[in-house]
């Protein structure tokens, strides 16, 4: 059976729920574009299966922030996840901070697990300073969700080299991820008929 992966697209396009916004470029679009992307890498093999929570640019969830969230959740639940990911975009005061992180909401646990090997991907396709995994109990998603979830802050729309490389290289985000769930699961990347490999 193909290991199930939820992929959660942090925000609406509008409020309710709508992201950060610094230099024109908002976060819920960074997520859509990414989440996107990452699907179309877990589709593309068969060892995975896959589900958007905004399949759509214009998909809307929930008419409050505690029901769009609530809604992410519930998908997950029906599609019968093994993992929950959620995908967002960071922000600080200081324009210098820089790098990807991710949350969890114990420290023992398989999320925890998968977050740190998800934050290694990221490393490795981006370049981005991997700033660690935190345990953040609160977190709606993380401690509603009914299976093992994790929130990956991609990097800061803050910081002008970050939102650059989420705007002009989404795709290496979602192969650092995808690079992740593959180390999670001791899985070899998926050989092309063309040569090479799917993460190549």
């Amino acid at each position: 059976m193909p290991y199930k992966i939820f992929i959660d697209q942090g925000h609406n396009p509008m409020n309710p729920n709508a992201g950060a916004e610094y230099g024109g470029v908002r976060e819920q679009d960074i997520t859509f574009t990414v989440g996107r992307r990452l699907y179309a890498l877990l589709s593309a093999d068969p060892r995975f299966t896959a589900e958007l929570s905004r399949p759509e640019p214009t998909t809307q969830l929930g008419t409050t922030n505690r029901e769009s969230l609530q809604a992410r959740v519930l998908a997950a639940k029906r599609f019968g996840a093994d993992f929950f990911i959620s995908l967002h975009a960071n922000a600080a005061a200081d324009a210098a901070v820089s790098g990807s992180e991710a949350f969890v909401y114990s420290r023992e646990s398989r999320a925890n697990c998968l977050a740190f090997r998800i934050l290694t991907g990221l490393h490795e396709e981006t370049g981005l300073k991997n700033r660690g995994v935190f345990v953040r109990p609160g977190l709606y998603v993380l401690r509603n969700t009914a299976m093992p979830a994790v929130l990956v802050e991609l990097g800061f729309l803050s910081n002008e080299h970050d939102r650059r490389l989420m705007v002009e290289e989404p795709g290496a985000f979602a192969l650092g991820v995808y690079d992740g769930l593959l180390s999670y699961y001791g899985l070899p990347p998926v050989t092309s008929p063309f040569g090479g490999t799917a993460s190549t």
